[in-house]
């Protein structure tokens, strides 16, 4: 007889943790299948790993750059087998802490390792052996890279996020294919840690999602320190030898030959859905994930999907959220919503941080009624002392309204939740100008511009002025 259960979640990264731990609270049977590690891309191939080698990083820079802070500047000794072994050992610590298996084991949760394969809508069979039975089922299956079909790759070899973090030592040289998040952070840590890298990126700009303007500017900066950064650049062929690999590329639309101990592609994320059975229950997959409904449902309505694998937005914090607001859509009265604004951050230095609409979309959707209010950290006292003055933080409004933000600054992925928070709270502009900021932070940047907003206002009613 199968085990029956309240939920049972197929995945234990970001968006499954968290949603057992809610479900848990609640006093649910919830039962876990987990195929490979506990904790899932972030943990060991993505967020955790990449902000420890952008952290090391950073320290390299700052040696190499101390002069403009008074101090004799050097040349680090690096060693980027020790930075790697850095790396696995943060991984490990979170591993035993907050990702520890037994903790969830502890909280009543039961966790099952093998393959999950939905035969039913209300069943699970792991490893063809085991039945299970929810009233609920959550896929949290995640994603992985894209590996393009590109002629010559697959016989020379190449690294993406998933096996980067598994060297004892990283290459000397590498030619990085894509141009987003990955590929933006990735290069710069890794040129900042003496690797010689070469970015070849399809489009037109980095990070094509984000504010262009901020994002030419960050490019510059990337370019400034060093990396070969190559826009309008189609790979189209790779061919090996003892010594390197090469790309051939076409940068607008000239063939160029970029050599290099490996290649690192990191062109997007593709849902895991093979070997779950979707088919058979006629839960559609398309090519970025299995698609939801506004409750985070599939077409079978007892099965959900949250995180990367129903495509919505690929990052850890939306994955937990879904899987926080699926569980209350099944299990309280009423109904859930995953529907939200996500904001974002690729995490270079300067960051670049995201919410909402940007100037494009904003007038798309608005037309006229658009205003765009900026402000340079070049007119920022913090900035200034830090000498960190690249970067800007741009807000989007319509008729006063909020609908988009914007921020490239050393601290932007923390400032931006004030102005997503904004933008999720339907405020004004002039609602910003009415919090008073903490002198001096970069967050004061924020402050001044909606203050350029309150004073804008005043003027048109300066006949009100008592004289």
């Amino acid at each position: 007889m199968a085990e029956r259960y309240d939920l049972i979640i197929v995945g234990m990264g970001s968006g499954g943790m968290i949603a057992a731990e809610f479900a848990a609270t609640l006093d649910l049977k919830v039962v876990i299948i987990e195929r490979a590690r506990v904790g899932g891309d972030c943990l060991w191939t993505g967020c955790v790993p990449s902000k420890a080698l952008l952290a090391s990083a950073k320290v390299a820079h700052n040696m190499r750059h101390a002069a403009r802070y008074g101090i004799e500047a050097h040349e680090p000794m690096i060693d980027t087998a020790k930075v790697w072994r850095r790396i696995r050992a943060v991984q490990a610590e979170i591993a035993q802490t907050e990702d520890n298996p037994e903790r969830f084991e502890a909280m009543g949760i039961t966790l099952i390792r093998g393959h999950a394969m939905l035969s039913g809508p209300n069943e699970v069979t792991v490893d063809n052996d085991l039945t299970l039975e929810g009233r609920f089922i959550m896929l949290c299956t995640g994603s992985r890279p894209i590996e393009p079909e590109l002629p010559g790759l697959e016989e020379a070899g190449f690294l993406t996020n998933e096996t980067l973090f598994e060297l004892d030592q990283p290459p000397q040289s590498v030619v990085v294919i894509g141009g987003g998040p990955v590929a933006a952070e990735m290069s710069q840590g890794m040129n900042r840690l003496g690797i010689r890298t070469t970015v070849l990126q399809l489009g037109k700009s980095i990070l094509p999602a984000d504010e262009p303007t901020l994002a030419a500017l960050l490019a510059s900066t990337l370019r400034a320190e060093g990396v070969d950064l190559r826009l309008n650049a189609e790979a189209i062929r790779v061919s090996s030898d003892r010594r390197s690999k090469t790309v051939t590329a076409r940068v607008n639309g000239h063939e160029e030959q970029f050599s290099a101990e490996d290649i690192l592609v990191a062109v997007g994320r593709r849902p895991n859905v093979d070997g779950l059975g979707l088919d058979a229950l006629g839960i559609d997959v398309g090519p970025r994930g299995v698609p939801v409904d506004n409750r985070g449902r599939t077409t079978v309505k007892t099965i959900y999907a949250v995180g990367d694998v129903a495509g919505r937005w690929l990052f850890t914090h939306s994955a937990g959220y879904e899987g926080v607001r699926a569980v209350r859509d099944m299990f309280f009265p009423g109904k859930g919503n995953v529907e939200n604004h996500i904001p974002w951050c690729t995490f270079t230095d300067p960051e670049l941080a995201h919410a909402g609409m940007t100037i494009a979309q904003a007038e798309q959707s608005y037309g006229d009624d658009v205003d765009v209010w900026r402000q340079d950290l070049i007119h920022n006292d913090r900035a200034r002392a830090d000498d960190a003055t690249t970067g800007a933080v741009i807000v989007v409004s319509s008729k006063q309204r909020i609908v988009g933000a914007h921020i490239l600054a050393p601290a932007a992925g923390e400032m931006i939740h004030e102005l997503a928070l904004a933008i999720q709270q339907n405020l004004k502009i002039g609602d910003l100008a009415s919090l008073v900021h903490v002198y001096p932070t970069f967050s004061t940047a924020t402050g001044q511009l909606a203050a350029e907003s309150a004073f804008e206002k005043a003027q048109k009613l300066r006949w009100l002025v008592k004289r």
